[in-house]
């Protein structure tokens, strides 16, 4: 027999066990480069020709006249890392004296359930601003974080065709709901009636012809002089949850208003987008950008396009100054991080693109890969900080310019906003219901980065104080009395139950919990419930009973002495001085508490206390030397312990004293707290 044979067996099988040997690293997908961004994309699109949208008057025509949906499909298609529901394929042109967007999209939506479809969903969110009676401006009162609507914040989104690809027009069908509040002068949310249902996994194409009024910037979106921020600004197809996605047990539409305090929920998508600008303009937008031409009479064309991402959105300036840089580290396979800076803080170049990398170093290293071959960075001329302060897929605002020299304020934004790419933009919960499950994540995050690079660290008991009404974290961001308790829960509690849980468990451990629910639902739509269904595989025990008071309730981890009953006798020829103390807890989980005994010497006894399911603590503490104070939690580690004024109690004085001093000591350090945090 020849030996050919057995050469080629054993060629085979040192194959396989080279393939068996690398699967972990997934170096079968090596050559799938993550610069496929720079194909140009959407297979379902080819060849469709648009010529319903020209050119205005003020503005030059494209080459031939009219858009073109140019969407040439890779010749290697990219991994997949979502389920990619919706492909968009969108051109905007602007106008820049009218301070308008027109433009038109190609949407193909493949439907992702068990059930025909009948009707579509559409979210336009530019009509928040249409009017005083739009419920975000009615919730809001005309202003968000501190940035107030003018005169000028008057904007709106108008569809101006809406037909199938055979060209029936389907624009009467629209009609416009407000399945929140009812509220008839609310047009964020638009619904019509298919031409033909679409069955499971069929897919629908839909042409849309728009025109978009910004807002002087307000909210996210608009202009200021020639800088525009284009944030949800074109029809957007609602999520479509299928039975299992965030538990739900019937699929269907999940469909809400644009809220005063609601920020935004929708499907992973495919987003090819052009942009038609004035050719002195320096455009960012979410993904890569491919492709750069100059149309004539002063304009240009710049196209963007991005894989497994859930919005789009780009901003524009004649003035911007950009600065690029590459960066890989652990985590990070390879990143182009792109700087659109205002003029007045070029010099703070690197401090942003130096934030920027410290926030992908740790995010890489301890949840897990960034996936897009870009970061993009817009810091906002001042004047419109309304645009700032915002996470988009692959895209972050900073700050506004205001300040020539600011201080931590800019490395805190630019970390917590790339921090949002892992929770919001690849962990992508619902932002309408469960608002915490991105910011409190990323406001943790944020605090973890910014003590790693800059050893700077927070007050935690003086954030503790602001607690002057706790509410649940699991609850409809609209359901929150103001904006005000809206971020007093959702970021600033929600981090705090994160930093407890750390405190509980241990930092290895929640890096264990916080990189599990990153792997297990990157790319998907968790809930609350399958977080806390992490921290239980991880600690291997029930935490039911903490979830229901602090996240799921709006509970106080309270730790209080109660009373301090006080005797003293003579025993062997000494004085005996006997304390009987009573201590309550509230902490929903089994932890240890330190109690530090003050005597009057100067001596101190630190003993502790095992929490469990009682509720209530007697013990007798007896010494020569009369106790001065009692003092639980001395450390203060108890983030969700926001009443520290019941945790020290004189313990010399007699009965009635002790009571008086207690209660008088409450009210004078609740209101001295409060102030201070103020």
């Amino acid at each position: 027999m020849s030996s050919k044979p057995f050469k080629f067996i054993i060629v085979g099988l040192l194959i396989v066990v080279f393939l068996i040997a690398t699967w972990p690293y997934q170096f079968q997908h090596a050559w799938q480069s993550s610069y496929t961004y720079a194909l140009e994309p959407i297979q379902s699109l080819q060849n469709i020709q648009s010529t319903m949208l020209q050119p205005t008057l003020n503005e030059a025509k494209p080459s031939n006249g009219t858009f073109n949906y140019d969407s040439t499909a890779p010749s290697i298609p990219a991994v997949k890392l979502s389920e990619r529901v919706v492909e968009y394929n969108i051109q905007v042109s602007l106008r820049e004296e009218e301070h308008m967007l027109d433009g038109e999209e190609l949407i193909t939506w493949t439907n992702p359930g068990k059930e025909t479809v009948t009707d579509m969903y559409v979210h336009l969110y530019a009509n928040a601003f249409h009017s005083p009676d739009s419920t975000f401006m009615k919730e809001s009162g005309g202003q968000l974080r501190g940035d107030k609507a003018t005169d000028k914040s008057e904007g709106s989104i108008k569809l101006l065709n809406l037909e199938t690809l055979e060209g029936e027009n389907m624009l009467p069908r629209v009609k416009y709901i407000s399945p929140d509040d009812q509220n008839n002068n609310d047009y964020t949310v638009a619904t019509f009636r298919l031409i033909e249902p679409v069955a499971p996994g069929e897919s629908v194409t839909l042409r849309i012809k728009f025109e978009v009024t910004l807002p002087q910037v307000f909210a996210r979106m608009g202009y200021y002089e020639d800088f525009v921020m284009a944030g949800q600004w074109f029809p957007k197809i609602a999520a479509y949850e299928t039975v299992g996605t965030r538990n739900v047990t019937k699929e269907g539409w999940n469909i809400h208003q644009y809220h005063g305090n609601s920020e935004f929920y929708s499907d992973f998508a495919v987003y090819s987008v052009k942009v038609y600008a004035p050719e002195n303009y320096t455009v960012a937008g979410t993904g890569m950008q491919t492709k750069v031409s100059n149309i004539g009479q002063g304009r240009k064309m710049v196209q963007f396009y991005a894989e497994d991402v859930h919005d789009f959105a780009f901003a524009m300036s004649p003035n911007f100054i950009t600065h690029e840089s590459s960066f890989s580290h652990e985590g990070v396979p390879g990143v182009k991080i792109k700087l659109y800076l205002d003029p007045t803080h070029e010099q703070l170049a690197e401090r942003y693109i130096h934030a920027a990398k410290s926030a992908l170093a740790y995010l890489g290293k301890n949840y897990g890969a960034y996936p897009y071959s870009t970061l993009s960075i817009v810091v906002p001329p001042a004047g419109a900080n309304g645009a700032g302060g915002m996470e988009y897929p692959t895209l972050v605002t900073t700050l506004a310019a205001e300040s020539a020299n600011p201080k931590y304020e800019l490395e805190r934004t630019v970390i917590h906003e790339v921090s949002h790419q892992y929770w919001y933009g690849m962990v992508a919960n619902n932002e309408f219901e469960e608002a915490w499950l991105d910011e409190a994540f990323t406001s943790y995050t944020e605090e973890k980065i910014i003590e790693n690079a800059y050893g700077v660290t927070s007050n935690h008991r003086i954030e503790a104080s602001f607690m002057t009404n706790p509410a649940p974290l699991q609850l409809n961001a609209w359901l929150y009395k103001d904006h005000n308790h809206y971020a007093e829960n959702v970021y600033l509690r929600g981090k705090l139950v994160l930093l407890d849980i750390e405190d509980i468990v241990g930092r290895d451990v929640m890096s264990k919990i916080m990189r599990s629910y990153f792997q297990t639902y990157k790319f998907k739509h968790p809930t609350t419930q399958q977080f806390q269904r992490v921290v239980e595989n991880i600690t291997k025990q029930s935490w039911q009973s903490y979830f229901d008071k602090f996240v799921y309730g709006n509970e106080s981890a309270d730790l209080a002495i109660q009373n301090i009953e006080n005797r003293v006798f003579e025993e062997q020829g000494k004085t005996i001085y006997e304390y009987t103390i009573l201590l309550d807890q509230n902490s929903g989980i089994s932890r240890s508490i330190p109690i530090d005994l003050v005597y009057e010497d100067g001596s101190t006894v630190r003993k502790q206390w095992d929490l469990s399911d009682e509720a209530k603590l007697h013990f007798v503490e007896r010494s020569e030397v009369p106790i001065s104070w009692i003092k639980i939690d001395p450390e203060q580690n108890n983030k969700l312990d926001y009443h520290l004024n019941n945790n020290f109690m004189r313990a010399e004085l007699p009965n009635t004293e002790v009571k008086r001093v207690n209660i008088v000591t409450e009210s004078i350090i609740d209101y001295a707290l409060r102030l201070f945090s103020w």
